[in-house]
C-alpha cells in the first residue's frame, strides 16, 4: 500500500515536496520511482532510485528535482525546484516490490495534482 502526499500549486520558480510512504508487508522494496501524466498522456518516468541510492531522472528535471529515500522508513521524496508550468502534471508514486530472484511486482500509489502557474 502507498500513500502520496505533497502536491498543490506553486508559482513558477517555486518549489514542492512530494512525499511517499510504502506500507510492505512481504518482500523487499528494490526500487522507488515517480511517474507523472500530462492529460491525454500516458505516464512518463520523472525519477528512480535503487536500494541502493543510485539515481535516474528524466533530462527534463534534472538539476531541478531530487529524489531520495529512507530504507528504514520505506518512504521516498521528490524534492521539485525551479519549478515550471510545464510540470503541471498529476505526479504517482511507484514502487517495486522483490519476493523472490524472479518475481518483482510493482505498485502503485494514488495520484497528487502539482498545479504550477505562470
Amino acid at each position: 500500500q502507498l500513500q502520496a502526499s505533497g502536491g498543490g500549486l506553486a508559482q513558477r520558480g517555486g518549489s514542492l515536496r512530494l512525499s511517499c510512504a510504502a506500507s510492505v508487508t512481504s518482500g523487499r522494496i528494490y526500487d522507488m520511482s515517480w511517474f507523472r501524466q500530462f492529460p491525454g498522456k500516458q505516464r512518463e518516468l520523472v525519477a528512480v532510485i535503487s536500494s541502493g541510492g543510485n539515481t535516474n531522472l528524466a533530462d527534463s528535471v534534472k538539476g531541478r528535482f531530487t529524489i531520495s529515500r529512507d530504507n528504514a522508513e520505506n518512504t521516498m521524496s521528490l524534492q521539485m525546484n525551479s519549478l515550471k508550468p510545464e510540470d503541471t502534471a498529476v505526479y504517482y508514486c511507484n514502487v517495486r516490490i522483490q519476493f523472490s530472484t524472479t518475481d518483482y511486482r510493482a505498485y502503485w500509489g494514488q495520484g497528487t495534482l502539482v498545479t504550477v502557474s505562470s
